[in-house]
């Protein structure tokens, strides 16, 4: 259980979210704890799609056993504040997958919060998070991957991207490694950008109104984070609707 002690901005995992909207939830409660069995597979379907007014904070303690595989597919789009934080422990040949959008929109903080510890040799993780921001909301996605000592051949990735729809909106992408074996694959990325002008005018000049282009390029940004997956296309459906009203 968490303590009554409020978070504040010296710490790094708390440093970008609303702690004002925190304080009427806190202390939030335990993490919901998931164990993946030796050689076993499991997926996870999450939409956050609190009313606008919400806060909610949910937090997964995950461990994966040697030769474990969790996928884990996400959209965050609910509440004043939405957060989804992730701690995931790795064994041996383990492999942990991420793929997650968030959307917001008016004065909104949505921020997806992930801790990987790869603990053991040969595990692999892969995380891909695209986020589409207008008006003041703040998108945050901090990602931290730890390497012990022993956990050699281990590959780990990840891609963060943040698209703003408007100079008021904030992205706030920290992908963090921390390795400590010395014959490892670690990778990461974070950009964050506006829609590609060139685009938007070549769908222009072939008769498209300027929403219905934007709602395209939206669209695509996000559309590969559900494709294949189980209940993908519902979770795209309920991205497509934030995305048009943000237009």
């Amino acid at each position: 259980m968490s303590t009554l002690t409020l978070p504040t901005k010296r710490d790094e995992a708390w440093r970008y979210s609303d702690l004002s909207a925190l304080e009427s939830v806190w202390p939030v409660a335990a993490p919901e704890t998931l164990t993946v069995a030796a050689g076993e597979m499991q997926s996870l379907s999450l939409v956050q799609d609190a009313a606008d007014d919400a806060v909610v904070v949910r937090d997964y303690q995950i461990v994966l056993q040697a030769g474990a595989r969790m996928d884990v597919h996400l959209l965050n789009l609910g509440g004043k504040l939405g957060r989804v934080t992730f701690d995931v422990t790795l064994h041996k040949g383990a492999h942990f997958e991420l793929a997650a959008a968030q959307i917001g929109a008016g004065q909104q903080t949505l921020e997806i919060i992930t801790t990987l510890n790869h603990i053991e040799p040969e595990a692999t993780s892969n995380q891909v998070v695209r986020s589409v921001l207008g008006g003041q909301a703040v998108g945050n996605m901090l990602g931290k991957v730890h390497v012990a000592r022993d956990a050699q051949l281990t590959d780990a990735s990840q891609s963060v991207k943040a698209m703003l729809l408007d100079r008021t909106a904030t992205a706030n992408s920290k992908p963090e490694l921390e390795i400590y074996a010395d014959d490892v694959k670690c990778a990461h990325g974070a950009t964050v950008g506006e829609l590609d002008k060139t685009a938007l005018f070549y769908c222009a000049a072939r008769g498209l109104p300027p929403h219905i282009a934007q709602t395209l390029l939206l669209h695509a940004f996000v559309a590969e984070v559900f494709e294949g997956v189980d209940g993908g296309d519902a979770m795209l459906e309920a991205a497509l609707a934030k995305l048009e009203a943000l237009g």
